[in-house]
């Protein structure tokens, strides 16, 4: 997939373009569409990963990992009911690590381990708060309907003007530590533009699903595939697709259930965002494991 990266850019402007046509209502029935198809896709075998990690040391069996994986996206539900602004706010810091660290996955086998992932996560969590920025009004009351906690434009504002300054000291850094990496670092700069315009132009729903699909789980799902199967193909993609779908099919089957129940798009907003939190900590968690087991490998 050598070329990647300049086919999601031409879908993505392609995806922009995509929106002249469609309403808003379009645009979030499309988008939530893509995301629970190709976006909860790309988690769907963390449980075959996880077993390709543990089962090599001989101390889990399968059916342990599942009840683990299980555990884990049970609790972090609970939690949510018990302590939504505090899970919220952890779920934003590791979602940005975990869009960081794919997105600068070429840093992960360099030293300074403590300073690299830093830059990872204020590069996720930069991408983020544009995209909250952009949409504030939307953001802060899907963020009221999960917490009940109101916050201003002006904490947006300025979490975002923080984040900026420490990922700019890190990109100094980078530039100067790692000169062979300077062009490779000025085409994610370039990307990280291509994002800006993504989240000033769409909707936030569309936006979102725009770089969830194309930037983060497609290449997530290659790196996913490659580290499973040996290399990518189409072979070993038709694999991957098979072995997600009994947790793809679980997954859908879980939210409709609760969309059965809160049949309101302005809660559903925000108890879609509940699902992916609660999927998210887990799979954070393999890919992370996954990440390190290759580079023990390299």
């Amino acid at each position: 997939m050598k070329n990647y990266y300049k086919i999601a850019i031409i879908l993505s402007f392609f995806g922009l373009w995509l929106t002249s046509f469609f309403s808003i209502e379009n645009q979030i029935i499309t988008g939530f569409s893509l995301i629970l198809t190709f976006g909860i896709l790309h988690g769907g075998n963390d449980i075959l990963i996880a077993k390709n990690i543990l089962l090599q040391k001989k101390a889990y069996s399968f059916i342990q990992i599942l009840c683990f994986y299980i555990a884990i996206i049970s609790f972090c539900s609970f939690l949510f009911y018990l302590i939504p602004a505090v899970i919220l706010f952890l779920f934003i810091l590791v979602s940005g690590y975990h869009f960081g660290e794919q997105q600068l996955r070429f840093l992960n086998n360099h030293k300074n381990k403590i300073i690299i992932q830093s830059i990872q996560l204020f590069h996720g969590l930069l991408i983020l708060f544009f995209m909250f920025e952009f949409h504030s009004k939307q953001v802060r009351d899907i963020i009221f309907d999960i917490t009940s906690v109101e916050i201003t434009p002006n904490y947006i504002t300025y979490s975002l003007y923080g984040i900026l300054i420490v990922f700019s000291f890190g990109c100094l850094y980078l530039f100067v530590e790692f000169k062979n990496l300077t062009k490779t670092l000025f085409k994610e700069l370039f990307f990280l533009l291509v994002f800006i315009i993504i989240f000033k132009v769409s909707s936030l729903i569309w936006g979102f699903t725009i770089y969830f699909i194309l930037w983060h789980s497609l290449p997530s799902i290659f790196d996913q595939i490659t580290f499973l199967y040996g290399d990518y193909s189409k072979l070993n993609f038709i694999k991957y697709i098979k072995a997600a779908a009994l947790y793809w099919f679980v997954s859908l089957i879980g939210l409709a259930i609760f969309y059965f129940f809160l049949n309101d798009i302005k809660h559903f907003n925000a108890l879609f965002f509940v699902f992916l939190a609660a999927i998210t900590f887990p799979h954070v968690l393999v890919i992370l494991f996954m990440q390190l087991k290759i580079k023990k490998t390299e």
